[in-house]
């Protein structure tokens, strides 16, 4: 049910965009809109993940640097006969841990300095197996490809702003058209982000749901991926992630934004202690 209904937000998205071309050039723009959203999906498809750990200075991690992790991640990929991801270290000491990649074959798992010193080690594996699950279930490329298609739409928003401040376009002024294009730019502007933005949420917290659970069964039980949850969550409400872009935050495991009631409103993570609760009620 998870994979149908991502399946069926990420339809939506594609035509989320070709809709916001269509309003801001017709036909022609409509079709710029699509192939523009196919070479945002094959771009984000082969490169996402190198971006992504460039961004935030992830660097190879070496077994005798966290030996730990290492045996954590064999411990899981070899019971469930996946390839062994690359593991990345991220010099900061705000705890927390993300996956990207294309695919189970081309998978990177990154953690933070601060997770591995805060974790015990049935915590740690349990934020391990969390990260592993995505992987396995092919989360990250999905998440990533939402989230370049969102910021497109974002992007063409910002277009449609400048173009309502210059008058937008002279051809259709004299044919009436004007105040019609008008009413579509402003259509562009104010509610093409927002339900992009809906959308990406929705898909980003109905994969965590799905990595915790799958997470729970892959670390064998769902105690340690809960406590793990409750620190990271204290953590990262205090001391969040330096230098962190909203428009990674959904990779990680708990929200690396600092934010008040309304920003949480608008997480890509659903909230922690429902995610603590759920993990508590399971039985393996």
């Amino acid at each position: 049910m998870n994979v149908l209904k991502t399946g069926f937000l990420l339809a939506l998205l594609t035509v989320l965009l070709v809709f916001v071309g269509q309003l801001m050039g017709g036909a022609s723009g409509a079709s710029f809109a699509f192939l523009f959203a196919l070479a945002i999906n094959l771009g984000a498809y082969w490169f996402s993940d190198r971006m992504v750990l460039a961004m935030y200075r992830a660097k190879p991690l070496n077994e005798s640097e966290a030996p730990q992790v290492y045996r954590a991640v064999r411990e899981i990929v070899s019971r469930e006969r996946m390839p062994m991801p690359k593991l990345y270290w991220i010099p900061t000491k705000t705890p927390n841990a993300f996956a990207t990649g294309r695919s189970p074959s081309h998978a990177s798992v990154a953690v933070t300095a601060g997770l591995v010193e805060l974790m015990g080690e049935e915590e740690l594996k349990g934020v391990l197996a969390h990260e592993l699950s995505h992987v396995k279930n092919r989360d990250t490329l999905v998440m990533t490809i939402a989230a370049a298609i969102a910021g497109a739409i974002a992007m063409l928003a910002s277009w449609a702003r400048w173009a309502m401040i210059f008058g937008g376009s002279g051809r259709n002024r004299s044919s009436g058209g004007g105040a019609v294009q008008l009413v579509g730019l402003l259509i562009v502007a104010i509610f093409a982000p927002l339900a992009a933005m809906l959308v990406q949420l929705a898909i980003s917290r109905t994969r965590e749901y799905g990595a915790d659970t799958t997470g729970a069964r892959l670390a064998g039980t769902p105690h340690g991926l809960a406590s793990a949850l409750e620190k990271l969550e204290r953590v990262n409400r205090d001391h969040p992630l330096p230098n962190a872009n909203p428009a990674t935050a959904h990779l990680f495991i708990v929200n690396p934004l600092s934010g008040d009631a309304v920003a949480k409103l608008f997480s890509t993570h659903p909230p922690a202690k429902e995610r603590v609760r759920r993990l508590r009620a399971m039985r393996l």
